[in-house]
């Protein structure tokens, strides 16, 4: 089965730390992108939104706390969870690093076990399918460990495409996903897929929920895409 693994982006000047970085959490299961620069980063999330950023305060021209404001302050961004890393260790620049937005803040040197602890905790809040949580949405419940979807007290039979949709929706519920942010997220970018495939799939997914009568809650949003609730 195709699996879309969690995207990571590492915003570090240093070279070694990148690869340290990149190396554990890819062998943690994550997919990761890097830049070195604070430009670079706000570039490369306005091309693929990441669902962690692991920051470093110490960013050549553009600081990491001038990133992590910019991405707090746009609507399509503030969501994501940013972890920063910083040498500096007193009291008042950590909060002023969980001012500016960061989700977490950690200080060099740091264990890189706490590091992919402390991702894995950000992803839990923000996918938490992709940890392995439940998820529920009215009387719909979605168990990624099991990979079993059910309404009510049936167990609903989808297949592996529509649950990895109705896991990306049960996340945002209310939330308006456009047909390429599904491609992005349920297919992954690496693999080529026309973006009307999106809409068979979101019709195989409604006609799984509504098998035995129960109302459609996933909406289409005209020239939009699509929104649970």
């Amino acid at each position: 089965m195709h699996v879309v693994r969690p995207h990571v982006l590492i915003v570090e000047d240093e070279p070694a730390q990148r690869e340290v970085l990149s190396y554990n959490l890819e062998a943690e299961g994550f997919r990761t992108t890097r830049a070195a620069t604070g430009d670079e980063a706000l570039l490369m999330v306005a091309e693929e939104t990441p669902d962690v950023i692991v920051l470093d305060w110490m960013l050549p021209e553009l600081s990491g706390i001038e990133v992590c404001r910019r991405l707090k302050s746009r609507p399509e961004t503030k969501s994501v969870p940013i972890i920063m890393l910083s040498a500096r260790s007193e009291e008042v620049d950590r909060v002023r690093g969980l001012e500016t937005g960061a989700d977490d803040y950690v200080v060099k040197p740091y264990s890189v076990a706490e590091l992919m602890a402390r991702v894995k905790g950000q992803l839990r809040r923000s996918r938490p399918a992709a940890v392995g949580e439940v998820l529920t949405y009215e009387d719909i419940t979605l168990d990624a460990e099991t990979h079993r979807v059910r309404r009510g007290t049936r167990e609903i039979k989808v297949g592996p495409t529509e649950f990895r949709l109705l896991s990306t929706f049960m996340e945002r519920p209310g939330r308006v996903w456009s047909r390429e942010q599904l491609l992005d997220r349920v297919w992954g970018r690496d693999i080529y897929v026309d973006s009307r495939t999106v809409d068979v799939h979101v019709g195989r997914l409604r006609k799984a929920l509504t098998v035995h009568g129960d109302g459609d809650p996933v909406r289409t949003v005209r020239g939009a895409g699509y929104a649970l609730g």
